[in-house]
């Protein structure tokens, strides 16, 4: 038993999808929930810049005495996890990617789109994922651009986020595709404009949030780490932008419960 906070780190208030799923399925776990805000978007950053930029944000979180770290972003996942686990080998580091895997097994067209930013669609574990269960299946792939900062800005329902999810979306499902994977955690908070754009065509929405719930469990109890039954949880919310930024992360986290 461990009574420890689980560390979750993002870019911005896109982990919050992930942070999210850990609350529902880990009542008794504490959770601290690490929003860069500063530097957010990290979509187009160099990858040493993001490299640089997760070690310090991972190495906060364990110095705060997290027991594991969830990289709860799918561009940082990207660029940095291989370095992260290297140079944080004492606790287990739990990363992203976009769910490519049950979207070929789902798929009847053969045809998926997946929407990420620039970097993740550019990861090695991406292409290496792609490359290993895309086989007879065509992935479109697709940045949501604009997409990030409509989250960031609490802008989800606007006229125009609606527009820029129909920009890419729209496209994708004219070329046939009936699964649309969500590469980047930012985007579920988009889900019901993008379902609203897919209307009543036959188009599944999936994204990574309870594949890597399920895999933060494995390892609880492969490390013996879980928090003892009846532990009293603690939420604790930090970011590297002010503190007005720190108070809309906690109560845009509180209301996606």
């Amino acid at each position: 038993m461990n009574n420890n906070p689980i560390g979750v780190y993002d870019s911005g208030f896109g982990g919050l999808s992930v942070w999210r799923e850990l609350h529902r399925a880990l009542p008794d776990e504490s959770l601290i929930y690490l929003g860069d805000g500063k530097n957010c978007p990290y979509g187009s950053l160099p990858a040493a810049q993001i490299r640089s930029l997760a070690e310090t944000a991972v190495g906060d979180l364990v110095q705060r005495g997290c027991k594991m770290v969830v990289v709860a972003c799918n561009t940082a996942t990207a660029a940095a996890i291989s370095h992260l686990r290297e140079r944080f080998p004492e606790i287990p580091i739990v990363g992203l990617e976009p769910a490519v895997k049950p979207a070929c097994r789902m798929t009847k067209s053969r045809i998926v789109g997946v929407i990420a930013t620039e970097r993740s669609l550019q990861g090695e574990k991406f292409l290496t994922t792609l490359a290993r269960y895309g086989e007879g299946v065509e992935v479109i792939k697709a940045v949501g651009r604009g997409w990030v900062e409509a989250v960031e800005n609490n802008e989800e329902q606007s006229e125009r986020t609606e527009q820029l999810v129909r920009e890419v979306v729209e496209p994708i499902i004219e070329r046939g595709a009936d699964v649309i994977v969500l590469g980047c955690t930012h985007y579920p908070f988009l889900r019901n404009v993008i379902e609203r754009v897919i209307g009543n065509r036959e188009v599944a929405v999936i994204d990574s949030g309870e594949a890597v719930e399920k895999r933060v469990e494995s390892l609880l109890d492969e490390y013996g780490i879980r928090a003892s039954a009846g532990c009293e949880p603690r939420m604790e919310f930090i970011t590297y932008a002010d503190e007005e930024y720190r108070n809309r992360l906690e109560r845009k986290a509180m209301s996606s419960l």
